[in-house]
């Protein structure tokens, strides 16, 4: 009898919404609606977004127009949640369609600005919580055909990003607040059970819709897919999946989509990832590569500490450039890609602080890109306080953020991992010196790297580090130097 509730506390345990990371092998039961890869996928769509290292993210909609205020007063939580801010008349709010006219929007711009901050892919929301959409849906009339503007943003926005080369993914919330059927809740009556599921194929025709109109997009980022109605629709979710996959081979989706059968959302029972990749990490980094359980992952991350859509006033904490470009050295240090959200107001502009942030960060990727495109994490090389690292197979990049008052920076090799076969900055091939420095108490190779007399940089900075192979058996440092 003990053991049998023991089993019931451990599967209760594990069926949490969001189990978290369940070591792989604990559990082995049969899931018809699990993980369909576990393990990372190895094609070259995958191989292309995980080479990306940075994107960008932009929040657009209706909400843009009232800017986080109503009324005169301002609302403090994110700009694009204000239709639910308590107070506000539903029909006042959904009604801002009719005054959508962003005359200054120019979709170009957006993407040579992306471009020239070195962003590959941007995420775009073709549809928030409120159910306005971006484009011109058959499936409803509260869309931009039916505002002054009148013109499919959502192609505008694909072929502008497209041309520059940069990858686009489409933002679209399963909540909508929009239609009569959706509701937070399972179905209980007969009539619940009619508006739930025309909700459902509501949803089903839009997304299939959405890859009919722009088969060029490479991924879907679903929101909005946490309330218990979704969280029991594992069978119609994974098989809209699929459904999916199959109109548009080669789509990345990622873990927000959909649950296994017993409503665990982002890993299954078995502790595998649904999903391409990992999004968890909104507005938030892990301290450590184990959290990430060897699966992909991205970090979407705001400018100001909590605002994705636009507002007025920017009253609380925002970020510097020095910040989103350490967080976005710091991501693909452990593997994972850097998305920086943009959240233009109701004219199209996008506002000159997070302008001039863009053009800070394409400054630096402009000079130290080579570090971050198609690079790679580092997991067996002892990270140090100056910095992070990545690499791309032999070269060791060292991004520098932290500069030592005595301008030496300390490399920790483990005994039997790599010697270092020389360093320059990456900026202009300058040459470093490099000192053996002996080994420590854990026999680990300690090198240290000189910056050349009277270095003082105004950004971070990268170093380009050749390694070579330590079998531990022989002195290869010594040979390197020969």
């Amino acid at each position: 009898m003990k053991r049998f509730i023991l089993s019931i506390a451990l599967a209760a345990v594990i069926a949490s919404p969001w189990a978290y990371g369940v070591d792989k092998g604990r559990v082995t039961t049969p899931l018809v609606h699990g993980s369909d890869h576990p393990g990372k996928r190895t094609d070259p769509d995958m191989e292309r977004w995980r080479g990306h290292g940075l994107g960008q993210f932009i929040h657009w909609g209706v909400y843009a127009l009232a800017g986080g205020e109503w009324n005169g007063e301002t609302y403090q939580g994110a700009a694009e949640w204000i239709r639910a801010w308590r107070g506000i008349p539903n029909e006042d709010y959904d009604n801002l369609y009719k005054s959508f006219n962003p005359t200054n929007f120019d979709a170009r711009k957006w993407a040579r600005q992306a471009r020239d901050m070195g962003a590959g892919y941007v995420i775009f929301t073709t549809k928030h919580h409120d159910g306005f959409c971006l484009w011109p849906s058959e499936y409803t009339d509260y869309t931009v055909a039916a505002t002054p503007y009148g013109k499919d943003i959502v192609k505008e926005v694909v072929d502008a990003y497209t041309a520059e080369g940069i990858d686009v993914h489409l933002y679209f919330s399963i909540m909508d607040w929009s239609h009569e059927g959706w509701m937070y809740k399972p179905p209980v009556t007969a009539a619940d059970s009619t508006r739930w599921e025309s909700f459902k194929q509501f949803t089903r025709n839009q997304l299939l819709e959405l890859l009919d109109r722009y088969p060029g997009v490479k991924g879907l980022w679903f929101d909005g897919t946490w309330d218990a109605s979704w969280v029991a629709e594992a069978e119609f979710a994974h098989s809209l999946e699929k459904e999916l996959r199959e109109k548009c081979p080669g789509i990345i989706i990622g873990s927000r989509f959909r649950p296994d059968e017993y409503g665990n959302r982002r890993f299954d029972l078995n502790g595998d990832l649904i999903g391409d990749y990992d999004q968890a990490w909104e507005r938030d980094i892990p301290t450590s590569a184990e959290q990430l359980f060897g699966n992909d992952w991205d970090c979407c991350m705001t400018i100001p500490e909590n605002g994705w859509g636009y507002a007025r006033k920017w009253t609380s904490y925002a970020k510097t450039p020095y910040e989103l470009t350490s967080m976005l050295s710091e991501c693909n240090s452990m593997g994972g890609n850097l998305v920086i959200n943009f959240g233009p107001d109701g004219t199209g502009n996008i506002r000159p602080e997070e302008c001039e942030i863009a053009s800070e960060i394409g400054r630096w990727m402009a000079t130290n890109g080579e570090a971050i495109k198609g690079a790679e994490g580092v997991a067996d090389i002892d990270r140090q306080g100056w910095g992070f690292m990545t690499r791309k197979a032999d070269r060791l990049f060292m991004h520098v953020y932290n500069v030592p008052v005595n301008g030496v920076l300390r490399v920790v090799f483990g005994s039997k991992t790599y010697v270092p076969g020389g360093a320059v900055m990456l900026a202009d091939g300058t040459p470093l010196q490099i000192e053996d420095a002996g080994r420590n108490k854990r026999n680990a190779r300690l090198f240290n790297i000189f910056l050349p007399a009277g270095f003082k940089p105004d950004r971070p900075f990268v170093i380009e580090m050749k390694l070579i192979d330590n079998d531990g058996d022989t002195d290869a440092y010594q040979q390197a130097k020969v």
